[in-house]
């Protein structure tokens, strides 16, 4: 038996999806920016997939632009908000998805805006204290703040961060890269500029993810080129994978609230079976179902000699998890994010994460396979 647990990197792609990307794939070949036949059919195609989107959001279509994925999209929204919008001051946290930590500190290196580290807790919990005083420098600010760590699980109060911001005319960013699809979101009622999406994250596919642009700003293009999703991201667009990723989000929306219920059991099962079992773990981050995001686990287990190699046993024995980021793999240095939160990396920290299609007999047989690794090696 094989286990997969480790959704936050990437999903299984969704039959239903697969199935109305063929025959994009096998028929709908033509150039969107061509005028024939073809390309008008192709073009219909990535339309209606943005309305699909727009709908699930309640938002207009025309907020919506296709992008690789989610890095894309996060460098989009920084690099446009300080080239375009006048930025001189970023504020971000220090356990941010490199997409926005190593972009945020590009554009400082650069000399093109101030970086500011809002404080955060030992659970990664943002000090909205802390924030508004970074927020009165006066400077043109944005805050780029992700809804939900993706190694950690902690979730940011959005509707918080978005009253300070307007309190102080400052630019919202929210990284949605894991939580899309997983929460409920009325863009028309959350005051905020950008969030970002990766289908592959959803059970759709990889390489296609989509910027939400609030109207009422304008942005300019990352990627140059021709004059694709209206002028603002240039190369033939990735038809195929806009309709698949439309697909994936309908399907993510259809029972949203049953989803959450069904992984959150998984994961509530898992915590307390691994707390039954290893007195002394520790989980990382938030905890509580309110103000954690549902489909991550960050496990510190005892200390053991297997620490080194713990991940890779579990593989062998049929448990696919992770120590962090799929972003960091093969990375000497360990996760930014534990570091950022003070915590114990001499003991093995490992991330369980879940989706719709895990079922409690996979956790089960993932719960037997950790014990048997830890079983006489405890220290």
């Amino acid at each position: 038996m094989r286990v997969y647990l480790d959704n936050a990197a990437t999903t299984p792609i969704a039959p239903e999806v697969i199935e109305v990307m063929i025959p994009v794939l096998t028929n709908d070949f033509g150039n969107p920016s061509s005028a024939h036949f073809y390309g008008r059919q192709t073009k219909a195609l990535i339309e209606t997939s943005r309305r699909t989107i727009s709908k699930l959001l309640n938002c207009q279509a025309s907020e919506i632009i296709f992008t690789s994925g989610g890095t894309e999209a996060d460098n989009m929204a920084l690099y446009s908000s300080v080239h375009q919008m006048g930025v001189k001051h970023i504020i971000t946290s220090t356990i941010e998805h490199h997409a926005v930590g190593h972009t945020a500190e590009m554009i400082a290196n650069a000399g093109e805006a101030k970086l500011s580290y809002v404080k955060i807790n030992e659970k990664g919990v943002v000090d909205l204290v802390d924030l508004e005083k970074l927020l009165q420098s006066g400077e043109k600010t944005l805050v780029s703040l992700m809804h939900a760590n993706n190694e950690i699980s902690t979730l940011l109060p959005m509707k918080e961060v978005s009253m300070l911001c307007r309190k102080y005319d400052a630019l919202f960013h929210s990284d949605t890269v894991q939580t899309m699809g997983h929460y409920t979101f009325d863009l028309k009622e959350l005051d905020i500029d950008f969030i970002t999406c990766a289908a592959h994250k959803i059970h759709g596919p990889k390489g296609i993810g989509f910027l939400y642009v609030n109207k009422n700003i304008k942005v300019e293009p990352l990627i140059h080129g021709g004059a694709q999703e209206r002028g603002l991201r240039g190369g033939t667009e990735n038809v195929y994978g806009i309709v698949g990723l439309a697909k994936a989000m309908e399907l993510a929306f259809e029972d949203v609230l049953g989803h959450q219920k069904h992984v959150q059991s998984l994961k509530t099962y898992l915590l307390d079976n691994l707390k039954e079992a290893f007195p002394t773990v520790h989980f990382h981050g938030e905890t509580d179902p309110e103000k954690s995001l549902y489909t991550v686990l960050n496990v510190c287990f005892p200390s053991t000699p297997k620490a080194g190699i713990l991940l890779f046993t579990l593989d062998l024995k049929g448990v696919a998890v992770s120590g962090g980021s799929a972003c960091s793999s093969g990375a000497i240095k360990g996760s930014h994010v534990l570091e950022g939160i003070n915590a114990d990396t001499t003991r093995p920290n490992v991330r369980f994460s879940f989706s719709r299609y895990t079922t409690k007999e996979e956790i089960d047989f993932a719960l037997e396979q950790v014990k048997s690794v830890f079983e006489k090696t405890l220290v």
